[in-house]
């Protein structure tokens, strides 16, 4: 048994939309640059995208014991309270694990990581960002939404190892938001280059030489910070073209917190085992983290890899995706406003709301979907096994398009899915084209916001056709 330390699993989700920048240049008036970045859906946030990813990481990993959740974004549903427990129990993890957040600053993804790998036992880094910006802005256009995880632990399944970390740390101040404000501020950009270049460089150096390799010996140099214009200098300042990775600036747009560690995985989805990854990340300062690749890669890659999620994307128009952020207050639906999640009925159901938990009756062996303390089958009482749901599939039986409910994307299809361990349910679909949907179409299941009411997400879990899902 080795004593290396380093990531056991890691797995990443794009949300399906992308926003073509030429669409802004239009809306606008004025060019934004080329390609798309993407758009988490009206029903995402950084909970369940990074709910999602850490599903992911730990799928291929099943029955390991987390010893902790660590949850980074700059974009938390909400303040005063550890957005991380909501993660926790969709994850399935056990009460004994902790849960915490770090939350306000790209740097915080960072952290989370260096915490984990700084622990000891199974960590789980959750990072997840909605990056919004004014419009018009450059981080409207350049910014891009996304999520990513890492489970870091110890062992013969570490997939990859920590080589160096060097850190230089700047008190620049070229980009800052204010509690409550939901867009940035930047400083010129050229004031963040002249404050940023130099460290990171050092940075790096310092990085090689603790792990006593110089650049070239890096297979793959990833460079990268929400200072595009001093990302892009460090990269050329160094001079490692073979090896530079393309930071998806065009396809995804920065992701905060979770851009680092999406670009490390869309690398260790191919690299080969003994590969060597220089993470460089550009904040107030810079972070520089040497990996190798180990020869557990091979068979603990992540699924679905970030390429294939970069070719499922579906368009969204620019007045959509400004509704969608709160920048465009549309005329709403001349219906019942939803009401916020209820604290008290919200916890005596959180494994059927968060953890989709069903209970089998060890009487009878029937499935009941949602559990009961009195089976419906045979009325055996207090009976019940659980059963996690997140992870199977099932089948759509019948299902109602609703053009007069309340939705920020009308109109809402429910369905009715007959699961593939038994029991039925209704559940409403999502990332779907109500026009492609058929009965019988295979569905998985993905963490959502059910609705939203008074700035408070009320979470479940939501049906995804399969040919729509990953």
């Amino acid at each position: 048994m080795t004593d290396a330390r380093g990531i056991i699993g890691y797995g990443v989700h794009l949300p399906i939309h992308r926003l073509d920048r030429g669409d802004i240049g239009r809306a606008l008036g004025r060019p934004v640059g080329h390609g798309s970045r993407t758009v988490a859906s009206f029903d995402e946030d950084a909970v369940t995208m990074a709910t999602t990813a850490g599903l992911r990481a730990l799928s291929a990993i099943p029955g390991i014991a987390v010893d902790r959740l660590l949850f980074a974004t700059t974009s938390p549903p909400l303040a005063d309270r550890t957005n991380a427990t909501d993660i926790h129990a969709a994850l399935g993890l056990d009460e004994s694990a902790a849960a915490f957040d770090l939350v306000g600053s790209v740097r915080s993804g960072v952290a989370a990581v260096r915490a984990a790998l700084d622990a000891d036992g199974t960590v789980v880094v959750t990072t997840g960002d909605v990056r919004t910006g004014r419009p018009q802005s450059a981080d409207e256009a350049e910014g891009g939404d996304a999520a990513a995880a890492l489970v870091i632990g110890s062992g013969e399944g570490v997939v990859a190892e920590l080589l160096a970390d060097a850190t230089v740390t700047v008190p620049v101040r070229y980009r800052w938001r204010r509690p409550g404000e939901s867009t940035a501020s930047t400083w010129e950009e050229r004031f963040g280059e002249h404050a940023l270049v130099e460290p990171t460089v050092r940075a790096i150096a310092a990085a090689l030489k603790q792990a006593q390799l110089e650049l070239a010996g890096v297979d793959h140099l990833i460079v990268t910070g929400t200072h595009a214009r001093a990302a892009r200098r460090v990269a050329s300042a160094v001079g490692a073209d073979d090896a530079l990775v393309d930071d998806l600036s065009a396809s995804v747009g920065n992701a905060g917190t979770a851009h680092p560690w999406l670009l490390l995985g869309n690398v260790l989805d191919r690299a080969e085992p003994g590969a060597v990854v220089a993470l460089v990340t550009v904040t107030e300062g810079a972070d520089v983290q040497i990996w190798r690749a180990t020869p557990a890669l091979a068979d603990g890659r992540a699924a679905p890899t970030v390429a294939a999620q970069l070719v499922r994307g579906r368009p969204v128009d620019y007045l959509t995706y400004l509704t969608w952020r709160g920048f465009l207050a549309r005329q709403p639906p001349r219906r019942p406003d939803p009401v916020p999640p209820a604290p008290p009925p919200s916890l005596r159901h959180a494994d059927w709301k968060f953890g989709f938990v069903a209970g089998r009756c060890s009487s009878c062996g029937e499935r009941n979907v949602p559990p009961q303390e009195v089976c419906f089958a045979c009325g055996a009482v207090g009976a019940m096994t659980d059963e996690r749901l997140a992870s199977e599939r099932g089948t759509i039986t019948t299902f109602s398009i609703d053009r007069l409910a309340y939705s920020l994307h009308p109109p809402v299809v429910t369905a009715v899915v007959d699961l593939d361990g038994g029991g039925r349910t209704d559940l409403e679909i999502t990332d779907a084209v109500p026009e492609d949907i058929a009965v019988g179409d295979r569905v998985s299941f993905a963490f959502r916001i059910k609705h939203q009411a008074d700035g408070v997400p009320n979470y479940f879990w939501k049906a995804i056709p399969e040919r729509e899902a990953d």
